[in-house]
């Protein structure tokens, strides 16, 4: 795979990631696999946008489903989707030290 084609597949992997109820999901999702209701109620969002969001996650190939009776289940894609997740959130967290801030330098 050349360069421009990874960059174009990484740039895909962050519009997955485009949305905070997203990033919430997958962090859930990363200490293991959990059903739509369980989503629901770990991230207090109306069960038809998890089910929206877990689409998208699933499109982009960051989460798998699979059937359990009559629920479905969802579990994170691979353990390097859980670390872009976690080291996304904790550089956010750090402090800011020069750089350039989204108000400029």
């Amino acid at each position: 795979m050349d360069t421009d084609e990874a960059a174009a597949l990484a740039a895909d992997l962050f519009r997955a990631l485009g949305h905070p109820l997203r990033v919430v999901m997958l962090s859930q999702l990363a200490e293991g696999p959990l059903g739509v209701s369980e989503l629901q109620a770990r991230t207090g969002a109306p069960q038809p946008l998890v089910s929206q969001h877990l689409r998208v996650l699933r499109l982009g190939g960051l989460v798998h489903s699979e059937r359990a009776g009559h629920a479905v289940v969802y579990r994170i894609a691979d353990d390097h989707v859980a670390h872009v997740v976690r080291d996304a959130v904790e550089h956010v967290r750090e402090p800011r030290t020069g750089g350039v801030t989204p108000d400029g330098p």
